[in-house]
């Protein structure tokens, strides 16, 4: 894949990245369009292809970030949030035990 389609690819998972992540939340997704399609804008003319390559990996890693760190929060109160994590986010988690065993 020649690097104007890696590019053209990341910028589009970042935007629906960016759908899923701040789902309902205009501010949030506002914010981060405006973002996206600045740094996009700001590199447009870049020309070589290590630091383009360079770019894409921070890219990358920021969708990953977003995707997997990311959790929204509702203001129910004055002082109160109700966090609500996407499906993805979730993981089975060991049950905690009172009376841990002892290692031999």
């Amino acid at each position: 894949m020649g690097q104007a389609a890696k590019v053209l690819q990341l910028f589009k998972t970042l935007h629906r990245t960016r759908q899923r992540v701040f789902k309902n939340d205009t501010r949030a997704l506002e914010a981060a369009r405006i973002k996206i399609n600045e740094e996009f804008k700001s590199n447009k003319s870049e020309t070589s292809p290590k630091k383009i390559e360079e770019l894409i990996k921070i890219g990358s890693d920021v969708e990953w970030l977003l995707r997997t760190s990311v959790i929204q929060g509702i203001h129910t109160d004055h002082n109160t949030l109700k966090l609500v994590p996407r499906k993805e986010l979730l993981i089975e988690n060991v049950p905690y035990c009172d009376a841990p065993t002892q290692k031999q």
